[in-house]
């Protein structure tokens, strides 16, 4: 890999997200055409004015179409991207190389997911598993992570929850202050601590909702980014990295650490040229699907040593007053999870952190943010993590 192939090169001059949560009476067409023009409106140009874009959309989008059609994009070359969780943030990804290279000057990004028009509800089951048997869950998978990391670590039971919910706390809270979350409203370490048990130690505030959105960027070469506005946003690094997939079928896999996280980091820290994660991130938005995901990406993306998560919870490192502040915005805890619009709304909120336009959330002099989203489940994971800095 080219270290500095990616750094630089890109910036971010536009961005725009739907309100993410149950958008009942927003269609899948009506949300990409929302955010779209959010985003366009913030870089001040039109959606014709880009020369290709890039779609994410995991269940609710086939082929360039489901851009073209909302935005009337005529003749324009669109590509749609499927990665599972990381679609967004990989359409993201795609976009920004086919710029560094030269293809193009300006494009547009998007990903969209309409969810709860589904017919489901309730937790489904994965699929059956020789080991794990018939209704292995999300919930489950990273119950599993949960159990195991407390037993390693010698964590007792009650502490290790204690953490877990001081992390939904945490991210409900944040939450408050962004206006376009699914849930803005706080809640109590007694209520966390007293929610029905999904998957123990999960419990009903240890999972993020399922949620309608769509996000949007525009992108263009770094050279003329000031063309558009003063303060744009660079892009200093990527790390993408899946394994064999191995992992559930692993008799020596330890379920209390993550690997591909691990590797993903270390990728886009090499892209961005940062030697001291602690240090050098102002800020970061993580994949808390369920709390203890939070919990064990701290330690893969070198926030913190390898079972010292619970005690920096415990010490406030990763709330907005903390050294190192989580999922500024509330995260996925207070967002939800539309497959292909989380990455990119994480990197929203880099992107208006970096500019000092947060509001009542806003970090203090950021200079930059890791957004890292990620999709599979322990022993088949894909994270990808995305650096983004302030302009020069």
């Amino acid at each position: 890999m080219k270290v500095d192939a990616i750094r630089d090169k890109v910036a971010i001059v536009g961005m725009g997200h739907t309100k993410f949560g149950e958008n009942w009476d927003r269609s899948a067409d009506d949300m990409i055409i929302d955010a779209v023009y959010e985003a366009c409106a913030d870089a001040g140009i039109e959606p014709k004015d880009v020369e290709a874009a890039w779609l994410g959309s995991v269940v609710s989008g086939y082929a360039g179409f489901t851009l073209a059609i909302p935005l009337k994009l005529e003749n324009k070359p669109i590509t749609r991207v499927e990665n599972f969780c990381a679609t967004g943030m990989d359409a993201l990804r795609n976009a920004c190389f086919a710029v560094a290279c030269g293809m193009y000057d300006l494009v547009l990004v998007a990903g969209v997911e309409k969810l709860k028009d589904s017919g489901l509800s309730g937790v489904p089951e994965l699929f059956f598993h020789p080991v794990y048997g018939q209704g292995f869950s999300a919930p489950g998978r990273w119950a599993l992570v949960a159990n195991r990391y407390f037993q390693h670590y010698g964590i007792k039971p009650e502490d290790g929850k204690m953490a877990l919910s001081k992390i939904a706390v945490k991210n409900h809270h944040n939450g408050t202050f962004s206006p376009k979350a699914h849930f803005q409203r706080e809640v109590t370490l007694e209520q966390v601590l007293k929610s029905p048990i999904i998957a123990w130690p999960l419990g009903l505030f240890d999972c993020c909702p399922t949620t309608d959105g769509g996000a949007a960027a525009i992108i263009c070469r770094a050279d003329m980014a000031k063309s558009f506005k003063d303060d744009y946003v660079l892009v200093k690094g990527f790390g993408l990295a899946m394994g064999p997939c191995l992992g559930k079928e692993d008799i020596d896999y330890d379920y209390y650490h993550l690997p591909e996280t691990i590797a993903a980091g270390k990728q886009a820290y090499e892209a961005a040229g940062i030697k001291n994660p602690r240090k050098e991130i102002s800020m970061a938005q993580v994949h808390d699907c369920f709390t203890i995901a939070e919990l064990t990406e701290y330690e893969a993306l070198g926030f913190c040593e390898p079972g010292r998560a619970v005690e920096e919870v415990e010490a406030g490192t990763f709330t907005l007053e903390g050294e190192l502040p989580v999922n500024t915005d509330g995260g996925l805890k207070a967002f939800g999870h539309p497959i292909s619009a989380t990455g990119l709304r994480m990197c929203s909120e880099l992107y208006m952190q970096l500019r000092g336009k947060a509001g009542p959330r806003q970090v203090k002099n950021p200079t930059m943010g890791l957004a890292m989203a990620q999709g599979g489940h322990p022993g088949m994971l894909l994270p990808i993590v995305t650096i983004l800095g302030c302009r020069d």
